[in-house]
């Protein structure tokens, strides 16, 4: 069979999975062919214009860490930065960017362009080339067949896309753009377990058009945080806005509900319950009388304000009824109306951990196809898959993140090894040791890994290296400068930081107190002026954290050494109290012989595998 080109790895979409893997494979030394219908669209923001959040911040944050494009693109294109969650401790913070979309496409198709071995290919993908049961490739519309010794597919929404507003059905993956019928058919034949998922997006309005002096102004973090160790300084240049829905608002969704295709029947795909459409929420939460809106920016120069907390699919004249009922759009023009898309996942049971298929040599598989919901999730797949491509044909171990080692590794095992009926979305308390995942730990934790993978500077982690080596010198000079409480020192610390010393402590002592700010300690406390801002908050939050994240990591290290110990065969797994009848049914049916191999069961729990390891230090079986 004749190829009119060939590559180390195929990526068949260009969205933020395709663009992690294509860049990652590259850079490692493959030659990758990237397939897109329009080169225009590559890295494209369909939904929100925001990246990162609870939970996806610290998959951003890793992602760079390992060597991953998005925090770099985010940070020149954001136009406002902030971090959510602060109320709580830092190892739950989400860094959010909030983005010029026009201007992150830029950025990450210029970056793909000026890559060696990259060939960016305009074209659509119909179907796939076989070879003795192994996929060698893909077929174009046009007729060209593209060769790759691994073919990635990083599909998004098209597969089987159908758009649904109101009435109106229409075939799309997304606005403006046609699914893909045939690699559907395709993946079908091989036999490759399929669901139906659905997604929506709000309105879009025009900027003029509203009373944004009315609402509530949600301004950017001063001084902003960036996401990327590339990035030394970014820039809040917008301001977004807040206000809430009448009660007049659940009236007009429920004398419309007959009218809604997600409650008439016309929508059958399951929708992302952590992100649901206004109607929904109106159905669900009947109590709630009002709900959030935030109004965002969609660009430096655009008009677009995109609606968030109001996606809808709901008939256009009812969205216009309902967006010009919240206070401050009375007068709202639509640039955009809200709509739901449907479209075809394979269920990711169907690939390991290095997201190669396991029925189905030479193909792998990431982002949204695997039935994930955001950027983040789908650009931190498709890194893991372009990175395990690589490996693969060099014939090397994949790269597999551990559930301690990082949210990654978290996202991978919770879709490999648990069964999802809904868009998966990450949070962070998907991870049962998430103090230890803080975003600030992010790049001592991976960072190294990204050296070995070729894909981070070696100058660049020594640098950061250096921050790290600054940091636990400063720690341990605080944790040994005694107070003692006479009279010089009582006074000397009141100035500084505004609290009455009554006992002998240490300068860590007073640090790890909620009620002293760090940042009015920087001039008496031994160390911390010369630190920037970013390591004296990972400096304090450590130390107030200290005692938790030691007790994690025993926990951690416990069952790393319980991992590979037998588990004895007259063990009872009814006999276990704290055990889902779920999880007794799978260690019955399947008898593992050792605490790893109960790990890769199917809906087992971490909290089931923390009680099955605290059984088998109990019965002595590690010696």
């Amino acid at each position: 069979m004749t190829l009119d080109a060939v590559f180390d790895v195929v990526v068949v979409g260009a969205g933020h999975a395709g663009c992690e893997a294509a860049c990652a494979a590259a850079r490692m030394g493959a030659s990758v062919g990237l397939i897109t219908l329009h080169r225009e669209t590559v890295a494209q923001m369909p939904c929100n214009p925001a990246i990162g959040g609870i939970g996806k911040g610290h998959l951003v944050a890793e992602l760079d860490a390992l060597g991953g494009i998005q925090g770099w693109a985010a940070d020149r294109a954001g136009i406002q930065f902030k971090v959510l969650n602060r109320s709580r401790g830092p190892a739950v913070w989400g860094p959010r960017a909030q983005c010029d979309k026009a201007r992150y496409t830029v950025l990450v198709r210029r970056l793909l362009e000026g890559l060696p071995g990259i060939c960016l290919v305009e074209g659509e993908v119909v179907g796939l080339v076989t070879s003795d049961a192994r996929v060698t490739g893909v077929r174009l519309a046009d007729g060209r067949r593209i060769g790759g010794v691994t073919t990635l597919l990083t599909t998004g929404t098209f597969l089987g896309g159908v758009l649904t507003s109101g009435s109106r059905r229409r075939p799309g993956g997304r606005y403006g753009e046609r699914p893909s019928i045939g690699l559907g058919d395709e993946l079908r034949g091989l036999g490759l377990e399929r669901r139906r998922f659905k997604t929506g997006t709000p309105p879009r309005l025009a900027r003029s058009s509203l009373e944004l002096e009315r609402l509530g102004e949600q301004r950017g973090d001063e001084p902003p945080r960036p996401f990327s160790w590339r990035s030394r300084a970014v820039a809040n240049r917008v301001s977004c806005w807040v206000t809430r829905t009448p009660e007049l608002v659940q009236s007009i969704i429920e004398d419309n509900l007959h009218r809604s295709p997600l409650f008439a029947g016309a929508i059958e795909g399951v929708g992302p319950r952590y992100c649901p459409s206004i109607e929904d929420k109106v159905v669900r939460f009947p109590h709630h009388r009002e709900h959030t809106v935030f109004l965002e920016p969609e660009g430096l120069a655009s008009e677009s304000i995109y609606v968030n907390g109001l996606s809808t699919s709901l008939p256009e004249d009812v969205q216009r009824a309902v967006v010009r009922s919240v206070p401050g759009l009375e007068r709202a023009e639509f640039l955009r109306y809200g709509y739901a898309v449907e479209y075809d996942v394979v269920s990711p049971g169907e690939v390991d951990r290095g997201l190669a298929c396991r029925r189905v040599p030479g193909l792998a598989l990431a982002g949204q196809l695997l039935g994930t919901s955001g950027y983040e999730e789908a650009a931190a797949l498709g890194f893991v898959a372009g990175v395990n491509a690589v490996l693969a044909g060099r014939g090397e171990a994949p790269l597999v993140i551990g559930r301690d080692e990082g949210y990654v590794g978290v996202l991978v095992d919770d879709l490999v090894t648990r069964a999802h009926v809904e868009p998966y979305r990450i949070f962070t308390s998907r991870a049962e040791h998430r103090l230890l995942l803080g975003v600030d730990s992010a790049r001592e934790r991976l960072m190294a890994r990204g050296v070995e993978l070729g894909l981070v500077p070696v100058r660049a982690f020594h640098v950061e290296q250096g921050r790290w080596e600054a940091r636990h010198k400063v720690r341990a000079e605080l944790e040994t400068t005694g107070l003692n409480p006479d009279r010089e020192t009582r006074d000397r610390i009141r100035c500084a930081i505004g609290i009455e010393l009554v006992a002998p402590t240490s300068w860590a002592g007073l640090l790890r107190r909620p009620d002293v700010d760090p940042e009015r300690a920087v001039a008496a406390a031994p160390g911390l002026a010369a630190l920037e801002a970013e390591d004296r908050r990972a400096l304090v939050g450590g130390l107030r954290y200290d005692g938790y994240l030691a007790r994690h990591q025993r926990e951690v290290d416990r069952i790393r050494r319980l991992r590979h110990v037998p588990i004895p065969a007259d063990l009872d797994p009814c006999r276990i109290p704290g055990l889902s009848r779920e999880v007794v049914e799978q260690l019955e049916r399947h008898r593992p012989a050792t605490l790893a191999a109960a790990e890769a069961l199917p809906g087992m729990t971490p909290a089931a595998v923390a009680i099955l390891a605290g059984r088998l230090a109990r019965l002595g079986t590690a010696g």
